[in-house]
């Protein structure tokens, strides 16, 4: 079983939700972002979705996620890295999820935003 068959649509809907409550008073992450959050949020649930089993709806109307090219535009360093990784966390921890569901989201979440790092990669050391 999934973990979307697990969770369901809404509970990735919410935790997006939270993470970009939180980026929208970012001083570090703000700027990153277009000034209407709502297709970003509808882009990283629909993703996350699909991500964690759920239906392909996010390949099928933008393809492939490309995470690191749809990411290269943005100058992303350690402390954006961490920004983002700190408020995905915070929101995946207020969701309640069941304890193997939570580390393995953590895990991937943790791992996916250091991918995402494009600049100073020479002074990166592992959190």
């Amino acid at each position: 079983m999934s973990v979307y068959d697990q969770v369901g649509a809404a509970f990735f809907v919410t935790l997006v939700d939270r993470f970009y409550d939180a980026v929208e008073t970012d001083p570090v992450l703000r700027g990153l972002y277009p000034d209407d959050l709502g297709p970003s949020r509808a882009h990283l649930a629909g993703f996350l979705v699909q991500y964690w089993g759920g239906p392909t709806s996010y390949s099928d109307e933008r393809g492939h996620p490309r995470l690191r090219l749809r990411h290269a535009p943005f100058v992303i360093g350690r402390p954006e890295r961490d920004a983002w990784f700190t408020h995905m966390a915070t929101a995946v921890r207020s969701m309640g999820a069941p304890p193997d569901i939570e580390a393995a989201m953590l895990d991937y979440f943790e791992q996916a935003a250091t991918a995402m790092i494009n600049t100073g990669l020479s002074q990166f050391t592992s959190p």
